[in-house]
């Protein structure tokens, strides 16, 4: 090649490119792009209460500002979400040490209400950044950063922990390092899963976008402009147009970034899947056909694989055969200091509890925080079956079939995109109409996100089958219930039972805005735990949010543990070589 580096850097890649109309409108769309974002980044440096960052405008002109400021939060909150899902559940799943700790935190972790993190985070960024609208804003991204990133890490973390037997022999047979099995061999298994899973996490943090941009704590209330608080604030004004306007303003803003990043991040993945789970031929989106026509965005693809793909050959980490017994008996060592080191820590923890506890409530509060759980337990089951019979024989027809499961991969994006309170109108008008019971009629608001992790958990399960697997049950003829009991259900059990928990966990959370609906001045209670939060979230009482969410946790922690993991480690056990 007479000394020329076969591989050139991206720089002089994308310099020797020739432009031609594409690379000429995709460069005006990223100037005009980093100009928007520098205009709000500037925006957030701006004191709070200065005129015209506080008051919302329902006049629909405004709502492209609003929801352009909204799904940087969005994006914000899935660039945090995904860092911490590979350093997190990569951590869980390859130390077993680590994973003791690390899965049972994150139990709690996504136990805890979201609303609830407010209580807390708002004090903590508004301090950081004090009168700034930049606090606000990262309280509000950290609100959707957790509306995000439980469901993306255990989705990870079974991806890696259900590997199938063959790649981990092709890695040990090629003498990969750990490094290098991550990048090349666990990662791209995993890619198909975790795409998925962020489709439905953006959609969960679209739940959460109301609450993240209109924050109310005691006397402290801050409104962030964006979808979400101008939502709030045509519930609060009974403006059913504006409520339509921010649906219609929702609809363009999905439709968008699926069209233009999630249906080429799905297409992309398909590379990775094991094996050919369908035979459905698909046409490439119209935005990865554009991409490829792209010189510009050619060359940086090229020169970004090649910038990956030495970053995945670096000889980090130890090889097959070597980690065993050097680490063996210090990993075993570890385990008994990690688990003193937890066993001293929940000591500590408790005493603490105890000791405010005393100062804080009788035991007629606990008992009370304790029953109204009990209610939201029932809830949240009821409704987490009632959303599986439905959905789980809708993902597994999605999954199997790419070209027509399109459409309805979108609209269950969309659908799950609604915040819950979208529906308050329609919810309390009927109750108060008819005088129904909140306790019941209350409750499906609960699973209208949630549900969606389902959805999209199943359907993911079901487009990773083997095509070999199906074949064989077209082969012998295996149709109807027996199909659904030999073939469809054991090979997404493992995916199901990660959107159960995901959903199971979702409706928790939701059981704080369901629970206590509320349209112009008329509002509605349900017993339950979330309601006991809410209220004691808008009266400022720090010590009843704690209780509440302590013993929310509580029994998210302990169904779990008694039922959703059981389940899963069993599904994950004897049915991984189906899925």
């Amino acid at each position: 090649m007479s000394g020329r580096t076969s591989e050139p850097l991206l720089l002089p890649r994308l310099l020797g490119a020739r432009i031609n109309l594409v690379d000429l409108l995709a460069i005006i769309c990223v100037l005009g792009l980093a100009v928007a974002i520098a205009e709000t980044v500037q925006h957030t440096l701006a004191p709070l209460g200065v005129p015209g960052t506080d008051p919302i405008h329902l006049d629909p002109t405004y709502l492209p500002f609003y929801a352009f400021r909204t799904t940087l939060r969005m994006f914000a909150g899935l660039a945090l979400s995904g860092l911490f899902t590979l350093l997190y559940g990569t951590l869980a799943a390859k130390s077993r040490v680590a994973g003791t700790l690390l899965i049972p935190a994150l139990d709690i972790l996504q136990s805890v209400p979201i609303l609830g993190f407010l209580t807390f985070t708002v004090v903590f960024f508004m301090g950081l950044f004090p009168g700034r609208i930049l606090g606000a804003e990262l309280a509000a991204i950290f609100a959707i950063f957790t509306s995000q990133v439980w469901n993306m890490t255990f989705a990870f973390h079974r991806a890696l922990r259900s590997l199938p037997p063959e790649l981990d022999e092709a890695a040990r047979g090629f003498r990969l390092t750990g490094w290098q099995k991550f990048w090349r061999v666990e990662v791209p298994f995993a890619v198909p899963t975790l795409v998925w899973n962020t489709i439905v996490s953006v959609s969960g943090g679209w739940f959460m976008v109301v609450y993240s941009e209109t924050i109310t704590v005691g006397s402290t209330h801050v409104v962030l402009p964006g979808i979400g608080s101008y939502v709030g604030a045509a519930i609060a004004q009974r403006n059913l147009w504006a409520v339509l306007y921010a649906i219609i303003a929702m609809m363009v803003v999905i439709v968008l970034y699926d069209q233009i990043l999630f249906r080429p991040l799905l297409a992309w993945s398909e590379r990775f899947r094991l094996g050919s789970a369908s035979t459905e031929s698909q046409r490439d989106p119209w935005m990865l056909t554009l991409i490829r026509r792209s010189t510009l965005a050619r060359r940086a693809s090229e020169g970004t694989r090649h910038m990956m793909g030495r970053l995945g050959t670096l000889p980090l980490g130890a090889r097959p055969g070597m980690d065993r017994g050097v680490l063996g008996d210090g990993s075993q060592g570890l385990g008994h200091v990690g688990m003193t080191v937890l066993a001293i820590l929940t000591v500590l923890a408790l005493w603490r509890l105890w000791a405010y506890g005393q100062d804080h409530f009788t035991l007629a509060d606990i008992a009370a925080a304790v029953v109204l759980g009990a209610f939201t337990l029932l809830r949240v089951s009821i409704m987490v079956a009632l959303a599986s019979l439905i959905w789980v024989p809708i993902g597994v027809w999605v999954g199997l079939r790419p070209r027509w499961g399109a459409p309805a991969r979108l609209a269950a994006q969309f659908m799950s995109a609604f915040p819950a309170n979208l529906f308050f109108p329609i919810f309390v008008f009927v109750i108060v109409r008819f005088n129904l019971n909140s306790d019941v009629w209350l409750s499906p608001l609960m699973i209208l996100g949630a549900q969606w992790y389902i959805l999209f958990n199943v359907a993911a399960g079901a487009a990773s089958i083997p095509s070999d697997v199906l074949e064989v049950a077209r082969v012998f003829r295996v149709r109807g219930l027996r199909w659904w009991m030999r073939v469809a259900l054991p090979a997404v059990a493992p995916a199901y039972l990660t959107g159960a928990l995901a959903a199971s966990g979702g409706a928790w959370n939701a059981a704080i805005a369901a629970e206590m609906a509320s349209w112009g001045d008329t509002r509605l209670h349900a017993h339950g735990l979330g309601a006991y939060i809410a209220q004691a979230t808008l009266q400022g009482s720090v010590a009843h949010v704690a209780l509440g969410m302590l013993v929310m946790a509580f029994y998210v922690v302990a169904f779990n543990r008694l039922v959703w993991h059981p389940a899963r480690i069993f599904a994950e056990r004897r049915y991984t070589l189906l899925g």
